[in-house]
């Protein structure tokens, strides 16, 4: 009888004081803004009011857990290793603070500021992720397209796609991988949206009343 009661009484207190142990402290990691600086005289911005809309992805980027691929498709995501926002954020943000850094465009907000833009650039997500196999990898693709919001026509795409190799297999060095990722691709769609506009402007094809600023 007493084991009985002994028994389940020390399976108890070991799971109180289990229960009682410090929780392990999340890690979380953020992106970089890529260095677009360059020298000389900054030349007058494109009269067009650029309006940067949420970029989508699926439910798998959807919060902050850094995502890992092993064993061939599985995939998962680590419970203490975290991005600071969703990847959809990061980017989106990094990409409006660097598009307005650039002195390139009259006027740019997000969308839903209730500003009236002259084209909508809005961008998808579909990898961000660690690439477990014989070599260590960060993979990162996304692309962004340009919509003139008179014609809605789209007049611009870019779409990226690189696997960025990872020094070691340490989750920092995974952070590092995909970030530096990351600035290659806003990069290059920073250099290609200035030279879509840069083009339309040598071309005289901007309205008479973007000449005007109205």
């Amino acid at each position: 009888m007493n084991y009985k009661i002994t028994f389940p009484a020390v399976l108890l207190s070991l799971g109180i004081l289990n229960g009682c142990g410090a929780a392990r402290p999340s890690k979380f990691y953020e992106l970089t803004a890529p260095d677009n600086s360059t020298v000389g005289a900054d030349p007058a911005p494109y009269p067009v009011t650029l309006l940067l809309g949420r970029m989508a992805t699926s439910n798998l980027y959807l919060d902050d857990r850094i995502v890992y691929t092993s064993s061939g498709q599985a995939m998962g995501k680590y419970e203490y290793q975290r991005w600071a926002e969703p990847p959809p954020e990061m980017i989106t943000n990094i990409l409006l603070r660097e598009l307005r850094a650039s002195g390139r465009y009259r006027q740019i907000y997000s969308l839903g500021s209730n500003v009236r833009g002259d084209y909508l650039l809005r961008g998808h997500l579909y990898d961000f992720r660690e690439i477990d196999g014989k070599v260590l990898l960060a993979r990162v693709a996304f692309d962004f397209e340009l919509d003139n919001s008179k014609t809605g026509a789209i007049v611009w795409t870019r779409y990226y796609s690189h696997d960025e190799p990872v020094d070691v297999k340490d989750v920092a060095a995974v952070v590092a991988a995909i970030d530096r990722n990351v600035q290659s691709g806003l990069t290059e769609v920073i250099g290609g949206l200035d030279e879509y506009f840069s083009t339309q402007t040598a071309a005289g094809l901007w309205l008479d009343s973007h000449a005007r600023g109205l």
